[in-house]
């Protein structure tokens, strides 16, 4: 493992709105207490305050006793009419809050973990942040679920999950990593022949209202993408404390220092992970 004054130290931002921020951070941390990631978490931002909802509560007890500063401020509670009048404005100043209040905690690299709100510019040129987006580089932009139903619309044939760079334009970050599956072949051809007989039926509106998230297609990109996620995560932040990524400048780079040519490639990695 790396020693204390070259470890990686990770900045862990999430909201903490469900169960899936706790098993993410549960994910991550055991992988740092195994080794895999030989890194720390250098503190947690959550964007909720004490007492807002169990779950976050849960969360950030959980974050306390691996002995990692927790830093909150509600974004709720931040605002509210402004937030409401000038959200632009609101998010700006929201931020420069924020990043105020962790001017003291250093990070290498930041990961939203979970965190609901988009940041602002100043964070973007302030910081070194990745976020999770569930599509292959080059994929739809949008939530999960508009990914899916774009992927269905055009007759896709692969998709993926990457870790990408935030910047101020949603979802158009440069690609940090990735992983990549096949969403045609066996196991899929019945599915997508079902789904092209109902989309000459109904139109893609009509199969969103009949069907919506239970489309069988629908439902098993969606699985397959999630089986990913958290894997990618994991050998994301493993490959940047192993050195053989980084983030320079704006720039996603090689263990050279040099600029990816394109996003470092862990499909064979989270194919393992997955099996």
């Amino acid at each position: 493992m790396n020693d204390n004054r070259t470890m990686k130290r990770f900045g862990w931002w999430t909201t903490g709105r469900d169960q899936a921020a706790l098993d993410l951070f549960n994910e991550v941390q055991g992988a740092i207490a195994r080794g895999v990631i030989p890194a720390e978490i250098a503190y947690c931002f959550c964007s909720r305050a004490p007492g807002e909802a169990d779950v976050t509560d849960r969360l950030l007890e959980r974050v306390s006793a691996c002995g990692i500063p927790v830093v909150h401020l509600s974004a709720i509670g931040f605002e509210p009419g402004l937030r409401k009048s000038d959200r632009e404005n609101w998010r700006n100043l929201y931020h420069h809050r924020v990043l105020g209040l962790l001017k003291d905690l250093r990070a290498d690299l930041v990961i939203l973990a979970g965190y609901m709100w988009v940041v602002s510019p100043e964070v973007c040129s302030s910081l070194p942040v990745i976020n999770l987006h569930p599509a292959a580089p080059g994929g739809p932009a949008g939530t999960w679920q508009e990914v899916i139903w774009q992927l269905l619309e055009n007759d896709a044939s692969e998709t993926g999950v990457m870790m990408h760079l935030v910047t101020p334009e949603l979802d158009k970050g440069p690609a940090l990593t990735c992983c990549t599956f096949s969403i045609k072949g066996p196991g899929w051809d019945d599915l997508w022949i079902d789904f092209r007989k109902m989309l000459s039926e109904l139109g893609i509106e009509g199969i969103k209202g009949r069907y919506g998230e239970g489309q069988p297609l629908f439902r098993k990109v969606r699985q397959e993408g999630v089986k990913r996620e958290l894997p990618l995560i994991v050998h994301t932040l493993r490959a940047c404390a192993l050195g053989k990524i980084s983030v320079k400048d704006g720039v996603p780079c090689d263990e050279k220092g040099e600029p990816l040519e394109g996003p470092y490639d862990l499909t064979r990695e989270i194919e393992e992970a997955v099996a």
